[in-house]
């Protein structure tokens, strides 16, 4: 699997040489051969210049997950649509993905990128995961034969090359589960692959991070930020352990982040430089530290000792900025006559400061973006998700809409000056009679995290006739957080909690992030692992890769035989082994999605174009996503294993136990 598309590879990188990037997707059928093509491999990457080229694509890859999938998706969306924190809501979709028990099989990744219909990506995460596999193999391969470059500087590269592999396998085990293992570059083409179980996998990748975390400098000796460092390496190497039940391992890699390497949590109130939110007289911020240390010209600033590794996104070249149009894809739907004011006329107007009559005092398109809503958080993630020892914390800053940070629908006031109402904050039903002022209430009525999700809009705002606000457009600041301290706070608490859950200082490490956040409630007993699981969704909304997270506590859970919140122990032979959709059994993951999401509760009616009844439903086999056909056709000569209850499952189908016998048939091409 070393020719993954390796034309497309050596495009690729050529392009970024001369100065432009490829934007759009190489091959789907990353197991076919095809013929070499001009540009020559060992021609370029025998420098240190080479490598670094090749290094700093794998760089700019890590922020198309978050950044990237055609204006009207973001792909991280679906990872939350995959938790108990987010689901899709573009209901005029009559492919909208809410029904993914029924919705999902190996045949239904269609792959399609230009498809606007399309309510999901992962056709994306498979494609761009393996093509970042690729991208750092392709520095495995050469940097030894670099030959101006010591073994020290090998190392590093090898290890920043390891970081990047080892990342996207990660993310691999717990979105697919057994996977083709991928380690290097063939000359000829392979058409005969086995799966590689889970377990050899995080061998291989916690061996190799631990060589990272020893070759790869800090990050004060690299200097550029965006790069990898040894911070990164380290917070990935705690992953990595916690993954494989090394749990006293993953708590010392955690106490050397927090106590020995020059991070600190951001503190006080305010950080950085200010940034009014577009349009303060129609939505003022009252600054604060959670503000500023969520703004894009913040994040990556030098005095940013939070800061452990960030994705550089601005500019106006291909190569440095990719357009993220969080306010287009995240916040509600708000301007058509679908949500109301209590007169029957339409609530919200998208008003333009070219207008004669203009009022900046209800300019919510500019200071909230011209959403449209392709996903939206679940009622838990608005809600009862900000609850702790039962009270509703009403001081913590990630959740308030008197400091800005957070909006309410009825913080929306009527801007529609026809109507009777205008002025008045909306409601969702008229006091009057009780009827619904919203007919789509997925879509149009929800709340969001603003203070995370806000981005200034540059082309936007150079034009006053323009209606269109939609977040970090070209020429744009979209920088954003990889890691960060505050997460290894979090993680150490889970280490702790596998290795004692009694442990009196697991709340220590929830406390301090919800001390900064000037939080009234406190954990002072016992944690659970769902206090934990709550608190890293309250600090590391759309930072995360939830999916993945809640996936690989669950398979901490399995293999510690910890409880969950509601006392539940699952087995390690068959917590990822299950199917159905009723409440009882599957995996923490699946048991957090059934208790606090809206998936599994019925169908909605709701009154929408084409897809009026969506029914939100999540099975426990969908615990892994199907292994994409597209890839089991495509490797002829061998077979790759289906994830069980998908079509195709057969648990006989060979596999690779240990990750060494994997790799030494890498060479063996048919």
């Amino acid at each position: 699997m070393k020719n993954i598309t390796r034309k497309c590879n050596r495009i690729l990188l050529s392009l970024l040489l001369g100065g432009t990037v490829l934007s759009s997707s190489c091959s789907r059928d990353f197991l076919t051969p095809d013929p070499l093509s001009f540009f020559d491999p060992e021609a370029t990457f025998n420098t240190k210049s080479g490598l670094e080229a090749a290094l700093a694509i794998c760089d700019r890859h890590l922020k198309l997950y978050w950044m990237t999938d055609h204006g009207e998706v973001l792909s991280l969306g679906t990872e939350y649509m995959f938790s108990e924190l987010m689901v899709a809501a573009a209901t005029d979709q009559l492919n909208m993905m809410a029904d993914i028990a029924t919705m999902l099989s190996p045949t239904s990744d269609d792959g399609n990128a230009n498809n606007i219909g399309r309510t999901n990506s992962l056709w994306y995460f498979w494609d761009e995961t393996y093509k970042g596999i690729m991208n750092a193999n392709t520095i495995l391969n050469y940097v030894d034969d670099v030959e101006e470059l010591d073994e020290a500087t090998k190392n590093r590269f090898k290890g920043q090359a390891y970081f990047h592999r080892s990342f996207r396998y990660l993310a691999l085990v717990f979105q697919y589960g057994d996977v083709p293992l991928v380690t290097r570059l063939l000359d000829v083409p392979k058409r005969n692959y086995h799966s590689t179980e889970r377990e050899a996998i995080l061998q291989m990748i916690t061996e190799n991070m631990e060589f990272a975390v020893e070759w790869v400098p800090n990050q004060s000796e690299i200097g550029l930020i965006g790069m990898v460092n040894k911070g990164a390496c380290r917070m990935l190497l705690s992953k990595c352990y916690l993954a494989m039940g090394e749990y006293e391992k993953a708590k010392e890699q955690l106490d050397i982040l927090i106590n020995q390497s020059g991070y600190s949590l951001l503190q006080g109130d305010q950080f950085g430089t200010f940034n009014d939110g577009g349009e303060p007289q129609t939505w003022p911020i009252t600054r604060n530290v959670i503000w500023d240390m969520h703004r894009a010209e913040n994040k990556l600033r030098a005095d940013n000792r939070e800061l452990i590794m960030g994705m550089p996104n601005r500019g106006a070249s291909a190569e440095s900025f990719v357009q993220m149009l969080t306010m287009r894809v995240l916040y509600p739907f708000v301007f058509d006559n679908r949500v109301q004011a209590k007169d029957g006329r339409q609530a919200l107007l998208n008003i333009i400061r070219s207008n004669a009559d203009y009022n900046p005092e209800y300019d919510y398109m500019r200071a909230f973006g011209r959403g449209i809503a392709t996903f939206r958080p679940t009622r838990f993630q608005m809600t009862d998700l900000w609850r702790v020892n039962g009270v509703m914390d009403e001081t913590d800053l990630r959740h308030s809409s008197e400091a800005g940070n957070w909006i309410r629908m009825e913080d929306y006031k009527v801007n529609n000056k026809a109507s009777t109402e205008f002025g008045k904050p909306l409601v969702l039903r008229n006091p009057d009679n009780g009827a619904l002022l919203c007919s789509d209430t997925i879509r149009r009525w929800f709340d969001v995290p603003h203070y995370k999700l806000y981005l200034d809009d540059p082309i936007n705002e150079a034009n006053p006739n323009s209606n269109g606000y939609q977040g970090a457009t070209n020429g744009g600041n979209a920088d954003w957080y990889l890691y960060r301290l505050a997460e290894a706070y979090l993680l150490r608490a889970e280490a702790k909690f596998y290795i004692n859950p009694s442990d009196p200082t697991i709340k220590d490490d929830l406390n301090i992030i919800r001390q900064r956040a000037q939080c009234s409630e406190l954990y002072t007993g016992t944690v659970t692992i769902g206090d934990i699981m709550n608190e890293r969704a309250r600090e590391l909304y759309w930072e995360e890769w939830r999916n993945v997270e809640l996936k690989r506590v669950s398979l901490c859970l399995a293999r510690s035989g910890r409880p969950d919140e509601w006392g539940n122990t699952y087995n390690l032979e068959n917590f990822d082994k299950q199917s159905g959709t009723d409440n009882a059994g599957g995996s923490y993951w699946y048991q957090r999605i059934v208790n606090y999401s809206m998936y599994n509760k019925g169908v909605i009616t709701i009154d929408a174009t084409g897809n009026n009844r969506p029914h939100y439903r999540m099975d426990k086999k969908n615990m892994y996503w199907p292994i994409p056909n597209a890839a089991i056709t495509a490797n002829r000569n061998g077979r790759l294993s289906q994830n069980y209850g998908y079509s195709g499952y057969d648990p006989s189908v060979p596999k690779w136990d240990n990750w060494q016998d994997a790799v030494a048939d890498e060479e063996t091409a048919e």
